[in-house]
This record gives structure tokens, C-alpha cells and sequence, in this order.
């Protein structure tokens, strides 16, 4: 471990964390993580113009990053266990993929398609302008199993490897490849650093994720062919393990048709079965869950063995 924590200790805090962040959310002002994505905006109109951009990028990314990592290592280092127990709770998005999905399945259920459609948009960067119901519920189903890793499972990753600092590195990664790795003109060659580097953080925590995925499905050996078969047709090398194993863990046909300003784009399939309906978006949420637990477990699993090992014997 990079934490100089021991696994007994990092599976408490790990149990904490979630339990902070399922029981309280998001705080309600003054999220770090929305402060931290205004900085972003502020560096890149500094950094994003005339030449050089992808070593602008790369500047940008290390001067939004570098710092709130390095005071988060001290923080740890100064108040110990309960500052990378906030670290982590401040990090995590059980509760807010919850809070911000399951709204659009009652919408959908109670056939509020306009409701349902705002609540979708505030989600996903796709229209949603004129979606129907099996449109708005692909969105949603899709937006989980992807920030399952995202918010959740990679945030864990970390947090093992390096604690606190480790947890805040990857999600201040993470929010910058949102923010900044579109592959269009602007962001092309400046957000080039904020992809790739995500994309290595991403690398184990998401095929961690999408064996999570398969480990739980109701049909594994079609969770695994979605996965297997699928994912080199995906363009990212992250979400596509992490959204073909969940949605064939679903036994669900999700990708497909996608609009994004106001162009229709032919994505590669994911998953097979059945179009989503509004009910689905709960069955996702409850992979998200379950699989969290799962991840828990064997952290506490981990710990105990560690613990029980290293204790004195009679």
C-alpha cells in the first residue's frame, strides 16, 4: 500500500466512507467538486488559445491537479485516519447516482415525459429535447453502470492503493477528462493529457468493475460475451468493459442511437435483450448497489484475514 495504512484499517475507513456518503449525499452548498470544476473552467479559458495546446493542456491539468493533491496528502498526514475518511466520503457518488436517477423512473412511471426528460438532461450531454420513454431510460441505465465505476468503484480502487490523496487524485482526474476529453476542435489537443491520464487511471478499477458486473448478473455467461465481444467496438477503452458487462448483466440492448447537438450518432451496441423501460433504470441502480456490497465485503474480507493473521496466537 501506498498509504502506510493497513488493510484492517483501510476496509474501516472504506465502510465509513460509503456509509457517510449513502447516509448524508452530496453536501447541499459548497461541494468541493463543484468548486473544484469552476477552477477548471478559469484555467482553461486562461490556458485553452493560441499554440501549443497540448502543452497548455498538460500545464493546466497539473496546475488544477497537483496542488489539491498535495494538500489533501498533507491533511492526511496531519489529521490521520478521519481526514481520509472525509477525503473519501467527499470523493464518492453512491448516493447521488441514486438521487439523481431513480427521480426519472417515478417520472417515467407516472408518464411525466417532460419531467423525465429535464431531469435526464441535468445527467447526460446527449439531447433529450424529444426522447421517449425507452430513450430517457437507455440514458439513465447507461449514465449508472458507467459512473458506477466512476463514482464509485474507481474512488474505492484508489483509495486502496493510496488513501485519501489517492481517492481525491482520481476524481479530480476523472472530472477533467469530462470536462475536457472531447474530441472536438477545442479540446482535442489541449484535453489530450486529461484523457489519457484517465484513461490509465481507469484501466483496473473499470475491469474490475465489469467483472463485478458479470460476477452478479442473473445470465453470467452472457454478461462476459457482451463484454468480450463488444468492447472493441466501443471507442472508449474504459466505459466500454464497464457498460457492455452491465448491460448484458441486465439483459438489456443499450447503446445505439444517441443525439448530440442535434446530430444522431450510430453508437456500437451494448449488452443484449430487450429495449430499457423505466423499470430498468431501478435494476441498474440495484447492480450498482449490489455490487458496492460486494466490493465492501471483500475489503472487510481482506481486512479480517489481515487482522486475524498478524495476531498473536495462544
Amino acid at each position: 500500500m501506498l498509504t502506510g495504512l493497513t488493510m484492517p484499517e483501510l476496509a474501516f475507513l472504506i465502510v465509513c466512507g460509503v456509509l457517510l456518503d449513502y447516509l448524508l449525499g452530496e453536501t447541499r452548498r459548497w461541494h468541493p467538486l463543484v468548486g473544484f470544476g469552476n477552477l477548471a473552467t478559469l484555467i482553461e479559458r486562461r490556458f485553452n488559445k493560441g499554440g501549443a495546446r497540448f502543452l497548455r493542456g498538460a500545464a493546466a491539468w497539473t496546475m488544477a491537479v497537483a496542488p489539491l493533491t498535495a494538500l489533501g496528502s498533507w491533511l492526511t498526514g496531519s489529521a490521520g485516519l478521519i481526514a481520509h475518511a472525509v477525503l473519501l466520503y467527499l470523493c464518492l457518488g453512491l448516493r447521488s447516482l441514486r438521487d439523481h436517477n431513480l427521480p426519472i423512473a417515478h417520472a417515467l412511471q407516472r408518464g411525466e415525459l417532460a419531467q423525465a426528460r429535464l431531469l435526464t438532461a441535468r445527467i447526460v450531454s446527449r439531447d433529450t429535447a424529444g426522447a421517449d420513454e425507452g430513450d430517457l431510460a437507455k440514458a439513465s441505465a447507461e449514465s449508472l453502470l458507467e459512473n458506477g465505476n466512476d463514482a464509485v468503484f474507481g474512488t474505492l480502487f484508489w483509495f486502496l492503493v493510496a488513501g485519501g490523496p489517492g481517492a481525491l487524485l482520481f476524481r479530480l482526474a476523472n472530472t477533467l477528462d469530462a470536462m475536457w476529453g472531447y474530441r472536438n476542435s477545442r479540446f482535442l489537443s489541449f484535453g489530450c493529457t486529461a484523457a489519457r491520464i484517465d484513461d490509465a487511471l481507469n484501466y483496473v478499477p473499470a475491469r474490475l468493475t465489469a467483472l463485478s458486473y458479470v460476477l452478479l448478473a442473473d445470465n453470467r455467461k452472457r454478461a462476459w460475451n457482451c463484454w468480450r465481444l463488444q468492447t472493441p467496438h466501443w471507442p472508449s477503452p474504459n466505459a466500454g468493459p464497464v457498460m457492455a458487462s452491465g448491460a448484458g448483466a441486465l439483459g438489456l440492448a443499450l447503446g445505439g442511437s444517441a443525439t448530440y447537438d442535434g446530430v444522431s450518432e450510430q453508437r456500437p451496441p451494448l449488452g443484449r435483450g430487450r429495449p430499457a423501460q423505466a423499470g430498468d433504470i431501478h435494476r441498474a441502480w440495484k447492480l450498482v448497489k449490489a455490487t458496492t456490497v460486494l466490493w465492501l465485503a471483500l475489503a472487510c474480507a481482506a481486512g479480517a484475514g489481515v487482522y486475524a493473521w498478524g495476531a498473536p496466537h495462544a
